[in-house]
């Protein structure tokens, strides 16, 4: 999770790795044990030296073992409360997303699924929810502060067409609600047995969510790909699980052009062509795109310095 800054269903509300990690323990490439922030320490704030936490969060292996971290806790809330909403179109869910966060409602979660997505949960968890674009939604706090929050995300929802709220108000209603949403990668490879997911992600200014989310459903549309989506909408990230036969080598390139589509399309927004997932092998050329010949330069220079032999994930990133 460190080593690729990576986040889930509750970073719109508490944030990602990057915001959670307090200090690391890694091994460099010669032996050495590095304490990113400090052997021991775990402060709220700090502005001495260079920010060695956040090099290594999100360095994917590169540059040294994460062997330890310590983290930011949260409390438990006093109130939880999830909820489902269906909406008439992917342009009213995803509006309803951003001006959702744009009144300011601290929303814990609030999660995107397209028709395609929100059909293949219902068969792969056995539930009912209306084949249509879906916003999975969760609420914490006081219990007088869930209330207001709900009472003004339903009239944001109902202004957009949104369906009333299926709720999960116990713990196991809401365990259920969010398994399914978790299981999404399953439930989108169940659509076509025997063959693989090919998993991807972007993500944009929250007010370029809308914009973006529709031109990648025509393309998919065009493209005649299976690729349902789902987003971590609340930080303007969102997923396609493609789901394709590898053996179809016209498949395979043409999900390959989707992809290289999509990430340029998030760039071209003032984006990222990636939210969660890291560049690896297959996104190094368009991380020389995102940050520059500079930082890619920059980047080398850490790299070669940290790893001068190379053997720490050599290939990945850059």
């Amino acid at each position: 999770m460190a080593a690729t800054s990576a986040s889930g269903t509750n970073a719109v509300r508490y944030g990602t790795m990057r915001d959670n990690v307090i200090n690391l323990e890694v091994v460099l490439s010669d032996g050495r044990i590095l304490n990113t922030a400090g052997k021991d320490r775990n402060f709220r704030k700090t502005s001495a030296g260079y920010n060695l936490t956040s090099l290594f969060v999100g360095s994917e292996g590169t540059l040294g073992i994460i062997t330890k971290t310590s983290l930011r806790l949260y409390g438990v809330p006093e109130a939880m409360m999830s909820a489902v909403c269906a909406f008439p179109s992917v342009q009213a869910a995803v509006d309803s997303t951003v001006q959702i966060l744009q009144c300011g409602i601290p929303i814990a979660r609030i999660e995107f699924l397209d028709d395609v997505m929100v059909d293949a949960c219902n068969k792969y968890n056995g539930l009912s929810y209306h084949t249509l674009p879906t916003l999975f939604l969760e609420f914490h706090g006081t219990e007088s502060g869930v209330r207001e929050q709900v009472q003004q995300t339903e009239e944001i929802t109902q202004l957009n067409g949104g369906s009333d709220f299926t709720w999960a108000r116990d713990q196991e209603e809401r365990s259920k609600l969010w398994t399914a949403r978790h299981n999404a990668w399953y439930a989108a490879l169940a659509l076509r047995p025997g063959c693989r997911g090919y998993a991807t992600d972007v993500c944009v200014p929250i007010s370029k969510l809308p914009e973006i989310v529709m031109k990648t459903k025509k393309d998919l549309l065009e493209s005649e790909l299976t690729g349902p989506i789902a987003g971590h909408v609340g930080d303007g990230n969102f997923h396609c699980i493609m789901v394709l036969n590898v053996d179809d080598k016209d498949e395979v390139s043409r999900v390959k052009a989707f992809t290289d589509r999509l990430a340029r399309r998030a760039l071209a927004l003032n984006g990222t062509c990636t939210g969660e997932h890291g560049i690896g092998l297959g996104k190094r050329s368009l991380l020389v795109e995102e940050i520059g010949e500079v930082g890619i330069a920059t980047m080398k220079q850490i790299k070669a310095t940290l790893d001068p032999q190379n053997i720490m994930n050599p290939g990945k990133v850059i």
